[in-house]
């Protein structure tokens, strides 16, 4: 599972969103002051300084940036990709 936790008018965020969408990925969208305030964003991600911040199964990969790089990697495994 793919957890983005976002906030409104981040292109970052949209493209994180996309790219779950067109792979088929299980994904969950936050939004900030809809979801989550900013003190849980601080909790949940103490280094985090910048939208979107990612979760994959559980373990913080970092922005959509990282979640490009997880995507190139994961596409050339020779496994089920049904495990997310």
């Amino acid at each position: 599972m793919i957890e983005i936790w976002g906030k409104p008018q981040c292109p970052y965020c949209t493209q994180a969103k996309l790219l779950c969408k067109q792979y088929g990925y299980d994904y969950i969208y936050k939004q900030l002051d809809e979801d989550f305030t900013r003190d849980d964003i601080l909790f949940e991600f103490p280094k985090a300084r910048t939208f979107p911040q990612i979760r994959i199964n559980g373990q913080s990969i970092g922005g959509y940036d990282q979640l490009e790089k997880w995507h190139s990697k994961y596409m050339k495994q020779p496994w089920n990709h049904q495990d997310l």
